[in-house]
């Protein structure tokens, strides 16, 4: 594993701010549940930097859980960083969502 350089830092954390936020602003427009994409996100983490099965969460909690706590405290500071920026998006989204139906826009 290599160093990132700061560049790669800045174009990482906004494009997963950038990506989340589309998701979650499509999510609510289509779903109208304004902070799902918040709650759902941290899954969708679990998925990004875990490599155990989803099954073995359900079937073999006693390994699965201390792998996973392995691999959260293993996390870089870059990675939580970009982690962050993800999690910041779907926040957003919401909050967004939250402004434009007190503005009148009934689509969303």
């Amino acid at each position: 594993m290599g160093s990132i350089s700061i560049v790669e830092l800045i174009i990482s954390v906004v494009l997963f701010f950038v990506m989340f936020f589309g998701i979650g602003f499509l999510l609510n427009m289509l779903l109208r549940m304004t902070w799902l994409m918040a709650v759902v996100y941290p899954v969708i983490v679990i998925f990004i930097i875990d490599e155990v099965s989803f099954l073995d969460y359900i079937f073999k909690p006693g390994t699965a859980f201390p792998a996973l706590m392995e691999k959260v405290q293993a996390l870089h500071l870059a990675d939580i960083s970009i982690l962050a920026g993800g999690l910041a998006g779907a926040i957003v989204a919401g909050i967004v969502m939250i402004y434009l139906r007190k503005a009148g826009y009934r689509m969303f």
